[in-house]
């Protein structure tokens, strides 16, 4: 068992809550005038991570906090440690989700899905029907029906998959499910980067902000990707698009997916290994 003293610990909590107030201020700033931001927001709509949690240090299983009564009334906690008895508990969960990140890290990286997920959850619809009607199509709704339906369509993560509209579904040449996840995610796709963020909160408060806030960085700039690669037009907020429907788009797309997927790969490996360490709890 490590051992912080209180200077050393809050030292620590407050370098965290520093580090990711960059993107949690601005978001609760919008929040609070009602602005909404179909970039930024997402980390905090999409996934259940409140920012005032996102904001909060944990050390994780095996380190004691001297003197900090504020951690005994957490999820998990006792005397200043994440117990074994909460580890012990948890444990189905952390068994599923070494699974999912095994599984994932073993598969080949495929790099020719062009972000096309986001255009499939479009598709057919009038303009007051999409995710972000405020924000105009690049190409029309027309044009961008045209893009979906010239291309192959491979999406092989079930949380962008549920979102396509009924007239895309079948054309997509996967039919994931949230029960086979691990049959079907593979490292180089944006939303399996993304879930790292989701898997390392999960994991809360077993495993160190450190590596939260690692892989909420990467969900960050990865869902800036997604966007600018989307049939959205977000040039107001500053977003040059990437023209997935053009041969330059397309391999300007692979490559950063390829860089994302590199950034990704050691963080799924910390992750496993925080599983692994988990599960060894006796």
């Amino acid at each position: 068992m490590e051992v912080l003293d209180a200077e050393t610990w809050q030292a620590c909590a407050t370098a965290h809550a520093e580090r990711v107030d960059a993107f949690v201020a601005p978001h609760l700033a919008r929040r609070e005038t009602g602005v909404k931001h179909p970039v930024h927001d997402f980390l905090f709509t999409y996934y259940s991570q409140r920012p005032a949690q996102l904001r909060r240090w944990h050390p994780g299983y095996g380190v004691r906090l001297l003197d900090a009564p504020a951690y005994d009334g957490l999820k998990g906690y006792a005397d200043g440690t994440v117990t074994t008895a909460y580890v012990r508990k948890q444990r189905p969960m952390v068994e599923a989700l070494h699974r999912l990140l095994s599984a994932t890290a073993a598969r080949p990286a495929h790099f020719g899905c062009f972000g096309l997920h986001e255009w499939a959850m479009v598709h057919r619809l009038a303009d007051d029907e999409t995710r972000h009607a405020d924000w105009p199509l690049r190409l029309g709704g027309a044009g961008t029906d045209a893009v979906v339906e010239s291309h192959r369509i491979g999406c092989s993560h079930f949380d962008a998959f549920r979102f396509f509209t009924p007239s895309a579904r079948p054309l997509n040449t996967l039919s994931p499910t949230a029960a086979d996840r691990p049959d079907f995610e593979q490292p180089a796709c944006l939303h399996a980067g993304m879930d790292l963020y989701k898997h390392a909160f999960r994991l809360t408060p077993m495993v160190s902000s450190d590596l939260v806030a690692d892989c909420f960085e990467l969900a960050r700039d990865i869902r800036e990707l997604d966007m600018r690669a989307s049939p959205y037009d977000l040039a107001d907020l500053g977003f040059e698009p990437v023209r997935i429907e053009t041969a330059e788009g397309k391999q300007e797309y692979a490559a950063a997916q390829r860089a994302f997927a590199e950034r990704g790969s050691p963080l799924r490996a910390r992750l496993i290994d925080e599983c692994l360490r988990l599960l060894a709890v006796g």
